[in-house]
């Protein structure tokens, strides 16, 4: 029989990035370099998405923004697909795509000009504290996503020695995203 190992338990006193969390929808593309050429797909949170079978107009947005997002490199990048006829809209005239990764994407020069990124509103070791400050700046200021919008969801936190995302909602915190 085989010993099923205990995972490693992580330390909580370590870095994290604390990031708004936009009410939108969950997006992705993925870039691979193949001997034919460039794999390119988009997706929802849950499954491959094209233009004709689209989740709020990602993925023909993607396509039509194809050689720009190419900047992205190779691998498998996730973000938020939000404003105009999303969720909570955020007083937006246009639709946006807020890249998760803070690290890699939060210099404007080096991301793709047709792409944001997530706000952080924390860096450093976790410390509940700094998501409670984070969260009631949110809730008396409003969004930084979207400046001047006075109901924002929350925020995530990204453990970084957990490798691990954790959300914290200003309402309802309490309650399942699909209760009733």
């Amino acid at each position: 029989m085989e010993f099923p190992e205990m995972q490693k338990i992580a330390r909580l006193s370590r870095n994290c990035v604390v990031t708004e969390k936009i009410d939108g929808t969950n997006a992705s593309i993925y870039i691979e370099k193949h001997m034919g050429g460039t794999i390119f797909l988009t997706g929802s949170r849950t499954r491959w998405i094209t233009p004709e079978d689209d989740n709020y107009g990602f993925s023909h947005w993607a396509h039509a923004n194809k050689e720009e997002l190419l900047r992205l490199g190779e691998g498998h990048h996730f973000g938020e697909w939000w404003g105009l006829g999303i969720q909570r809209n955020y007083g937006l005239k246009e639709k946006r795509f807020s890249l998760f990764n803070t690290f890699r994407w939060s210099d404007p020069v080096v991301r793709p000009a047709c792409c944001h990124v997530v706000p952080v509103l924390y860096a450093g070791v976790f410390e509940t504290f700094a998501v409670e400050s984070a969260l009631h700046e949110l809730n008396f200021r409003g969004s930084r996503a979207a400046p001047g919008f006075m109901h924002p969801e929350g925020v995530v936190i990204y453990h970084e020695a957990a490798k691990q995302y954790f959300k914290k909602t200003i309402e309802k915190d309490d309650q399942w995203k699909g209760k009733q």
